[in-house]
């Protein structure tokens, strides 16, 4: 009597391949299915806090300059090398910080009759811009205008680099805080408590420099004076922004 077998056998060579895939088929179902899991369970507020400090400012950003008019653009331009000298090497002794030259120009000048142009002459400026300590400026400015400079542009006021570090720490310091107060505030409202920060992120503290401020005062009463001319510098704002994602 014949016996037919159908079908084929399983090689035992072949488990080795099957059993660790479908193993690792289970444990990858099983991560997603808990990643899955935590996700759903993981409920998460967002709050951003705000932090500021006032300082005072301590430095003056000053820019000046020497004008000279003159019938030829050569004794115009002579005469302004020679006074901007004289004002560079003055504000050089005086130890003035971030000294550097701003504008150089030579225009001519015309004048105008029964719509005819005519030159007339030429207009030389060179303008400088310098640094220095307030409770300084005003006594400088004073000493430019005895050496040769005609034009007192403009001034701004900022706080030192260590005092800006300082204050910057603190305002985000004190955008840290806000922030978990905010959370801390709309949880207990809502009968939730938090339990971990799960992100945090950093906008930056920042401590715009106040725009410059055109100087009013006219040069001829700056020179007149005895007594140097009154420099008030004000207060500087330093600005952060902490957002926390915290979970409740």
């Amino acid at each position: 009597m014949n016996t037919v077998t159908f079908g084929s056998r399983l090689n035992p060579r072949n488990l080795w391949k099957t059993v660790p895939i479908a193993l690792l088929l289970c444990v990858t179902l099983s991560q997603s299915t808990l990643a899955q899991e935590k996700q759903r369970m993981l409920r998460t507020l967002t709050v951003s806090g705000r932090g500021t400090q006032e300082i005072p400012t301590t430095l003056s950003q000053i820019t000046l300059g020497v004008e000279v008019q003159g019938k030829t653009a050569q004794e115009v331009q002579k005469e302004a090398a020679r006074r901007s000298s004289d004002v560079v090497e003055l504000l050089k002794t005086r130890k003035v910080e971030k000294l550097q030259t701003t504008g150089i120009s030579l225009n001519p000048v015309y004048s105008y009759n029964n719509n005819v142009q005519r030159l007339t002459g030429y207009t030389a400026t060179n303008t400088v811009s310098f640094r220095l300590p307030t409770e300084r400026a005003g006594t400088l400015l004073d000493e430019a205008v005895k050496v040769g400079a005609t034009q007192i542009n403009s001034i701004s006021f900022t706080a030192s680099e260590d005092a800006l570090a300082i204050a910057k720490q603190q305002a985000l310091k004190e955008a840290t805080q806000d922030a978990q107060q905010q959370a801390g505030a709309v949880l207990s409202a809502l009968g939730f408590q938090a339990k971990e920060v799960v992100s945090i992120e950093v906008n930056g503290a920042n401590a715009p420099t106040p725009p410059p401020r055109p100087f009013r005062a006219e040069v001829g009463q700056l020179a007149a004076k005895d007594a140097s001319t009154p420099i008030v510098g004000g207060e500087q704002q330093v600005e952060a922004t902490v957002t926390l994602q915290i979970s409740y």
